[in-house]
């Protein structure tokens, strides 16, 4: 996608997150200068395969794996010091070279040990489905000016400062909340003794770094996390992510002005599949529910909690379409669906018997939705093996037709296997 023309892509997911993402922003990433995350935290596990290895990235951006690339973890993104250097640890064991490679945000704020215990307290009371990994409190601090940011450990007196004062105000709420576990001041002066100066050599002004990469002409891939449903503005509220995932905050978490931004590509499942709870209006009966979690290998890359999943709805996509501004589409998992003889595709809703073909903003609503679908045959031959659209079958061609024409979106790219390899580039 990287053209004289268009230098600087956004990655977004265009369902409920896990589209695989981290596939593409791989094979993008080959010819990318940098790639950047813009949101999200450690509960976003992106899963590339380099041969026979496997690769889960959560906060580092999936754009390490190749030699060439700068990486950096943007401002957008609530980042967790001990996560981060565990897997940044983990990379250099694999013979992955990140020395100089890597920067961060001094802007980011810091996901610390208290935010977890909130999360998790509030989990059993909320009943939201989060991954407890601290993300939504450590928002709410970012939005309720009482953060700790990655640049504050440039002054370790004022950061252990904030510290204190952070981990005073969680115990008071997690007395509130009835939650029998407390925040330990020693510990979290401990971790931010022992990580603090080793971050804050990474440390930098990202945003000003993007900047003087495009106005180099280099190119810059922006990688996003979670999908456009988990928006906290343009999601199923309340079933939301704490953050931004659509294109719209890719600007903001970078750094950048939004018209630096030239491309946007949605990643699909050629199915759809949700993890945690809220609305799945596509969901399948419990026997293809099993079945495509079983093929598709359904559970989170980071909690391995099984996903629910369905066919694939249009509806959700082309919604997608419109508030990410998509100019390409990717379609991956092509191959989970080699053996199924009919594939549902929901083209539209009903809602206490009126139809529609737009999706609600009222969570209440979505519950009613009765799905129309529209039935096209299956190819029930092997995808895996597809280097060109020529070599899928006229079946698989005419499926991947027809999602284009519904949601409005030329499709780009077809993943056709988990490998770096399995990738139809659609000219």
């Amino acid at each position: 996608m990287f053209t004289p023309q268009c230098r600087c892509i956004v990655v977004v997911g265009a369902q409920w997150g896990d589209e695989g993402k981290g596939k593409l922003v791989d094979v993008l990433a080959e010819g990318a200068d940098l790639v950047v995350r813009y949101q999200g935290g450690a509960n976003a596990g992106h899963t590339v395969v380099v041969g026979d290895e496997q690769f889960i990235l959560q906060q580092i951006p999936s754009g390490i794996l190749h030699p060439g690339p700068r990486c950096v973890v943007g401002n957008g993104v609530v980042l967790d010091p001990e996560t981060f250097f565990i897997e940044l640890d983990h990379l250099a064991t694999k013979g992955i070279d990140t020395r100089g490679r890597i920067q961060v945000s001094d802007r980011a704020h810091l996901v610390l040990p208290y935010h977890k215990l909130l999360d998790q307290a509030r989990e059993k009371s909320q009943n939201i489905g989060t991954t407890g990994r601290g993300i939504g409190p450590t928002y709410e601090d970012k939005y309720g000016r009482r953060g700790v940011r990655v640049g504050d450990l440039r002054t370790p007196g004022t950061a252990m400062k904030l510290v204190a004062t952070g981990v005073e105000r969680a115990n008071a709420l997690l007395e509130m909340l009835g939650a029998s576990t407390r925040a330990d001041l020693t510990a979290h002066q401990e971790l931010l003794g022992r990580l603090g100066p080793r971050l804050v050599g990474l440390a930098t002004d990202t945003g000003l770094v993007i900047h003087r990469a495009l106005q180099a002409g280099r190119r810059v891939l922006l990688e996003g996390a979670q999908g456009a449903l988990l928006d906290v503005d343009h999601g199923n509220y309340t079933f939301v992510n704490s953050s931004n995932t659509t294109a719209g905050g890719a600007a903001v978490g970078a750094g950048i002005g939004p018209m630096a931004i030239q491309g946007v590509l949605g990643v699909v499942k050629a199915y759809t599949t949700r993890v945690g709870n809220g609305p799945l209006p596509s969901g399948a009966d419990a026997q293809v529910d099993a079945m495509l979690r079983k093929l598709g290998g359904e559970f989170g890359a980071v909690t391995g909690r099984a996903r629910r999943c369905g066919w694939f709805d249009a509806v959700v996509a082309r919604y997608s379409a419109r508030v990410n501004g998509l100019s390409h589409l990717a379609v991956t998992k092509l191959d989970v669906l080699d053996t199924f003889p009919e594939l549902p595709v929901c083209i539209g809703y009903r809602i206490d018997g009126e139809p529609t073909d737009q999706l609600p903003s009222d969570v209440g609503m979505l519950d009613r939705i009765e799905p129309v679908y529209r039935t096209m045959p299956g190819w029930q031959a092997s995808t895996a093996g597809a280097r060109r659209l020529e070599d899928l079958p006229r079946e698989a061609r005419a499926y991947l037709d027809l999602l284009a024409e519904l949601v409005g979106v030329p499709i780009r790219y077809v993943s056709v296997g988990t490998r770096r390899d399995q990738i139809i580039t659609v000219e």
